[in-house]
């Protein structure tokens, strides 16, 4: 398996710097929006035959990071979910289980309790979620209450004001310090990337990310009017490529936010093995921020086994 060791020392040149930093981000070659929009769709026309399609919904089921960030959400809901990810069909034991269960830190503890003794994750939202508008101590201290109460996964913000503004640096040392205080929690970085405005932007977000020392970079919160497309997904999936061979070093990728239905996660599925291969077909590598797409998964696999489509009473609602 590749390493995850982080990659900062072979950038120590970059970022020593504010200039340099700016001039290598700057340096890395501009995106052809419309080769690139192009490539997306053609490689969402893909079919798949019906053994194929087994495989990918139970792929695509082990690679969700069940959600709730409301803030209606309450210790029974979590429970409630943290058990559906367990056990998604009760009547099908053969179901795999999602990969992790994701929720703000103050419902880590009531996740974990639930999770503990399962190979289901607990990933916890942190960094003054989902603007990132707070001080750093305010976000490391956020960052190690979720640890503290058995967080194994951390999904930060960037701070997209400073991004834009062109503080890189302020963005760059943030990361640095969330990923410290994450201890031995995996970090997923989110870039808002219906915020970033432009494919440049979501390819210079996603090198500083990993050059921070990201273990994953991540599409969206979930909260704005464009979470992950195809485009940006696969725009996501090239720079862990280029990263990796510059580097050695794997990153995961995690598209989150209007991914609802099996026909999109199947797409998902085919740009990661069209783009960057079967390496990062897993759910150490690869995840979807989802919360309705698990029961489309399900209803999907049910129709596979039966012949009959069961319909949305036949899952538990979220």
């Amino acid at each position: 398996m590749p390493t995850t060791a982080s990659a900062a020392p072979a950038f120590a040149d970059v970022t020593a710097s504010e200039n340099a930093l700016r001039r290598f981000l700057h340096g890395l070659p501009g995106v052809d929006a419309v080769g690139l929009e192009a490539r997306a769709a053609s490689l969402g026309t893909r079919s798949i035959k019906t053994t194929a399609k087994a495989y990918a919904i139970d792929l695509a089921i082990s690679m969700i990071d069940l959600t709730t960030l409301e803030g209606a959400d309450t210790p029974g809901k979590v429970r409630a979910l943290a058990a559906k990810a367990v056990n998604p069909d009760p009547t099908d034991r053969t179901t795999p289980t999602t990969a992790a269960v994701c929720v703000y830190p103050d419902m880590v503890a009531t996740a974990k309790e639930v999770l503990r003794g399962s190979a289901v994750k607990v990933a916890s939202v942190a960094t003054a979620f989902p603007a990132g508008r707070a001080a750093l101590p305010v976000k490391l201290a956020d960052t190690r209450d979720a640890v503290a109460a058995g967080a194994d996964e951390i999904d930060m913000v960037i701070d997209r004001g400073a991004f834009l503004a062109g503080n890189y640096m302020k963005v760059y040392e943030e990361i640095r310090a969330v990923k410290e205080a994450s201890g031995e929690a995996r970090l997923k970085v989110i870039f808002e990337t219906g915020e970033l405005s432009t494919y440049d932007n979501i390819r210079r977000a996603s090198w500083l990310g990993m050059m921070a020392g990201a273990d994953f970079i991540k599409t969206s919160t979930g909260k704005v009017a464009v979470n992950a497309t195809p485009a940006n997904t696969l725009l996501m999936l090239e720079a862990v490529r280029d990263f990796r061979a510059q580097t050695g070093v794997q990153i995961g990728v995690k598209p989150a936010g209007g991914i609802r239905t099996t026909k999109d996660a199947v797409k998902f599925l085919v740009l990661v093995n069209e783009t960057v291969g079967e390496d990062w077909l897993d759910n150490h590598w690869f995840r979807f921020g989802a919360s309705s797409l698990l029961n489309d998964l399900l209803m999907q696999r049910q129709k596979l086994a039966t012949g009959r489509y069961s319909g949305p009473d036949y899952v538990t609602v979220d």
